[in-house]
């Protein structure tokens, strides 16, 4: 692939991340919005007298032109670079067409870099963890993140490897189940978090948790079906058709 046309993934792998970020942003606030609403109603509630603060950023900002801000960039920085890992991913996966290598690709990083985290260590809407421990927290996640994209792409190479042995199927089953059994090793082994006050709405803590599961949901799938299409219309473009529907003839 010459670098013309990984500058043109990458400029349509920005697009296709903003109009899904677009998406994921009316899933967020709609969805996701009105649980931190209460979250931050019940912080408020239980912090003493004395630790009620001026904010520096008034909670309607902060839930329009700051969230608004902050998922477009986050979509454009995503559309980049999943563009750059589908360049190198294009033919070296399978015979896939451009669209179903965008939506596979798609697919697998939901699960590497979204799921699999996001089942170990969940997120939480404010109210919810120990501010001593977010440290902690924070690189307890991007560990568990970084572990599952390399034993995906560990996956990836083994199920390739064994397909010439064991045929694409049970190549495919056994990558997976390989996976899956490390996965739940650093699941048994990585340390448990559990900072839920006790008297905090359940069903609000789990409304945040869908919805957060939501948007990255609606995200990774916008990307994949729009820039699945960007990409099958740059690698395979349609023949020029004359107005009656017939090609145009080549010029004598």
């Amino acid at each position: 692939m010459n670098s013309a046309t990984v500058r043109n993934l990458l400029v349509r792998g920005m697009l296709a991340g903003l109009a899904a970020s677009v998406l994921a942003l009316v899933v967020d606030y709609l969805l996701g919005e009105p649980d931190v609403d209460k979250a931050i109603a019940f912080e408020g509630a239980h912090a003493p007298a004395h630790e009620h603060e001026v904010e520096l950023v008034s909670r309607s900002l902060q839930s329009t032109a700051g969230l608004a801000t902050g998922v477009l960039v986050y979509g454009v920085a995503f559309g980049g670079i999943a563009a750059l890992a589908y360049c190198f991913a294009l033919g070296r996966v399978g015979r896939f067409s451009p669209r179903a290598t965008a939506l596979l690709l798609s697919g697998c990083a939901l699960l590497a870099v979204y799921v699999v985290p996001f089942l170990k260590y969940p997120a939480n809407p404010p109210a919810v963890g120990d501010p001593d421990t977010i440290g902690k927290r924070t690189t307890l996640y991007f560990l568990m993140m970084l572990l599952s994209v390399l034993l995906a792409i560990a996956a990836t190479i083994l199920g390739k490897r064994l397909v010439p042995i064991l045929g694409t199927w049970w190549a495919t089953v056994t990558a997976v189940a390989a996976f899956a059994f490390v996965i739940g090793l650093a699941y048994a082994f990585l340390p448990v978090i559990d900072e839920v006050p006790g008297d905090f709405p359940a069903s609000v803590l789990w409304r945040f948790r869908l919805s957060a599961l939501a948007i990255q949901v609606t995200l990774c799938t916008g990307f994949g079906l729009v820039f699945g299409e960007l990409a099958e219309r740059l690698l395979h473009p349609k023949p020029a058709t004359a107005a009656a529907g017939r090609p145009v003839a080549a010029p004598h």
